[in-house]
């Protein structure tokens, strides 16, 4: 009987993740391309945008490619500095980018603009950056560290930064960093839960009632497809999978970089 019901249950799921996958598009003529969480690891990031343009190679016929970054791009990595120039160059030709805030960005920020001491920025991976713009942060006081790094920081760095934004919906998918508060409209989310949320947006089966929410934020292992919302945060700083989710009509696939 167990058996049974155990079977009964999966098809039904099974079936309500072909609907929902099946009704979820971005639109037609449409390429989106989002790369999740980099965190400082530009090798990677290399990579995976060669895998992009190679991939766009099979489909000539996009009228529009969108890259939408996901935040994250600073700390834990050794080559922040890097991220950023890269993602400043336009990254690949013919394509549009749309780069969304991370929480790491917003650390950073809350600390140069002199709204935190820098400590808990630091602990979870500041040092890592500070240390890619020629910084090293033992010895100094918080006050200290912040004048060092505003002289090494370029500014269009920190304009970069200043400037990326929340959230991009295309067509039935949202893109945000964290993901979004169960029951609140997009545009009256708080932006600290885009930026930070998870339990609360992770345990409920329908965040957005009729969108699909694509987040980096919380690592797994594997690209979490989910008919509600798809997680590519596949923790490239350490296991060196990168991913990006590609979306075409109503047809999802992943491009991931060889751990």
């Amino acid at each position: 009987m167990k058996s049974d019901y155990g079977r009964a249950a999966l098809g039904w799921l099974q079936r309500r993740f072909r609907m929902a996958t099946r009704h979820s598009a971005v639109p037609d003529g449409e390429a989106v391309y989002a790369i999740g969480d980099i965190h400082g690891r530009a090798d990677l990031l290399d990579d995976l945008l060669e895998r992009v343009e190679n991939d766009t190679k099979a489909h000539p016929d996009d009228h529009i490619r969108r890259l939408v970054f996901l935040g994250d791009y600073i700390d834990r990595g050794s080559a922040s500095r890097a991220v950023i120039d890269r993602l400043l160059q336009r990254p690949l030709s013919g394509f549009s980018a749309i780069y969304l805030k991370g929480n790491h960005e917003q650390a950073m920020l809350d600390f140069v603009d002199g709204y935190s001491d820098g400590q808990s920025w630091l602990a979870y991976g500041g040092a890592q950056t500070l240390m890619s713009y020629g910084i090293a942060a033992v010895g100094q006081s918080s006050e200290a560290l912040r004048v060092s790094f505003l002289d090494a920081l370029p500014m269009e760095h920190l304009d970069f930064l200043r400037g990326c934004v929340l959230h991009y919906d295309a067509g039935d998918y949202v893109f945000v960093h964290a993901g979004t508060r169960p029951g609140v409209a997009l545009e009256a989310q708080d932006p600290l839960d885009l930026l930070w949320i998870r339990e609360n947006f992770l345990e409920v089966s329908e965040a957005l009632p009729g969108r699909v929410v694509v987040h980096g934020h919380t690592i797994c292992r594997t690209p979490q497809n989910l008919a509600h919302r798809i997680n590519i945060d596949t923790g490239a700083f350490f296991s060196g999978r990168l991913t990006c989710l590609v979306l075409r009509s109503h047809s999802r696939r992943f491009l991931t970089t060889s751990a």
